[in-house]
């Protein structure tokens, strides 16, 4: 990110030649753009749907990066929707667009996204815009140009990132073999992977609450399906660990529970992701999660672990019940390296075996009220990840506890969202 924020900063003081690839749209082009913000919402994703339909029907090569299920259920299109109208908004604006480059941006590296397919999505979304709207021409000479500086700005990133995973020790560009070394249970929904590169060579650090992108070619499978999955374990050198939710409909998730075992060879692209822990050895945690949204926040609590952390960390984590929650122990043994470590379990609907106080301290949805004090200090980080809802629900209760929204970190999995 640094390397965008300079660029961006040199641009501002007429340190960068505006004829360069960042360059700046004119006040015309933007003007333009902004204009049709009105048509772009009464629109609605019908727009980014009819996107997406052409340019699979036309490049259907591009189905093996996209998830499918994604597009199935309308969370990708609204996302780009979302994505469209917020650069048509903030178009001369670059710095308020720069956190979601960021995460954009690393998901597209997790997905090997290459220069060239930025021209593809160009040339459909153009396309789109001219089938749908009809706007004429001058509109779509602008749009034109406000994807071009936009699509630099994403080569620019992405490459920076490409280098930075390759050179770092351990690390790689594109994909890498990867031997399923033990699968193990860890709840009736949740099985963890524990991966080792066929070549025997060391593999990147990462930081805690960084994902694996999991590249899956099968003939069970439609076209190659990539997932990402959050890492469990701290950084080791040698191995990685992810977590795997089984879902109903879930290609990938089901794929890995029921027939992948343990010497089965799959591909990772390097860590990656906008959305991890960086403290000091002195600053005070929460990590508050719903259901396999523990899996980052665990990456968090082992790296903690490993580390020593002195200061007090909160582990706060809402299941439907001792059935589907996972790794109870694990966080239990953390508490040998972490002597300021406090869990707080809460079960929705608890079991007949269930025990409270010692599988749970409370039932019903988490209520941060029950531990208000323990949360009370300024100098705290939070970090959330679950289900949009929950995390909505969590962040509701942080604010309303004067807690600064500077201080409230969260992850969401598939297409973003904001809480």
């Amino acid at each position: 990110m640094v390397g965008l924020y300079k660029m961006y900063l040199k641009y501002m003081f007429n340190e960068i030649d505006k004829d360069t690839e960042f360059t700046m749209l004119d006040s015309a082009t933007i003007a333009t753009v902004k204009s049709t913000i009105p048509l772009l919402a009464a629109t609605g994703p019908k727009l980014t749907a009819h996107f997406y339909d052409r340019m699979f029907e036309h490049n259907p090569e591009l189905k093996d990066i996209f998830n499918m299920s994604n597009q199935r259920n309308g969370d990708q299109r609204q996302a780009l929707f979302d994505a469209i109208c917020a650069y048509a908004a903030n178009i001369e604006n670059l710095a308020a667009l720069l956190p979601a480059v960021e995460r954009i941006a690393q998901k597209h590296t997790s997905f090997t996204i290459q220069p060239d397919q930025y021209n593809i999505v160009g040339e459909h979304l153009l396309a789109t815009l001219d089938e749908m709207l009809s706007p004429g021409q001058e509109v779509l000479d602008a749009w034109g140009k406000a994807y071009g500086v936009l699509a630099n700005v994403f080569i620019n990133r992405e490459a920076e990132i490409y280098q930075d995973s390759a050179e770092k020790t351990g690390g790689w560009r594109g994909t890498r073999e990867f031997r399923i070394a033990e699968k193990q249970p860890q709840s009736e929904l949740i099985t963890s992977f524990l991966l080792e590169p066929v070549d025997g060579l060391p593999v990147v650090d990462f930081q805690p609450g960084q994902y694996l992108a999991v590249y899956i070619r099968d003939a069970s499978l439609e076209n190659q399906e990539i997932r990402q999955y959050s890492l469990t374990q701290a950084p080791n050198g040698k191995t990685y660990r992810i977590a795997v939710k089984r879902e109903g409909q879930g290609a990938v998730s089901n794929f890995l529970h029921h027939f992948a075992q343990p010497g089965d060879i799959i591909h990772l692209a390097a860590p990656h992701g906008d959305f991890f822990m960086d403290i000091s050895d002195t600053t005070p945690v929460a990590l508050i999660s719903a259901g396999v949204g523990q899996t980052p926040m665990l990456g968090m609590l082992n790296t903690l672990a490993e580390r020593g952390h002195h200061a007090p960390v909160q582990w706060l984590h809402a299941a439907e019940n001792g059935a589907v929650h996972a790794f109870a122990g694990e966080v239990k043994s953390a508490q040998k390296n972490l002597p300021q470590l406090e869990s707080h379990v809460w079960y929705n609907q608890p079991q007949a075996n269930d025990l409270p106080g010692e599988d749970f301290q409370y039932q019903g949805l988490m209520d941060l009220s029950k531990v208000s004090e323990q949360l009370n200090d300024p100098a705290m980080h939070f970090y959330l990840c679950g289900p949009v809802g929950f995390m909505q629900f969590a962040a509701k209760q942080l604010l309303a506890m004067n807690i600064s929204e500077a201080n409230i970190h969260y992850e969401c999995f598939g297409p973003h969202k904001v809480i």
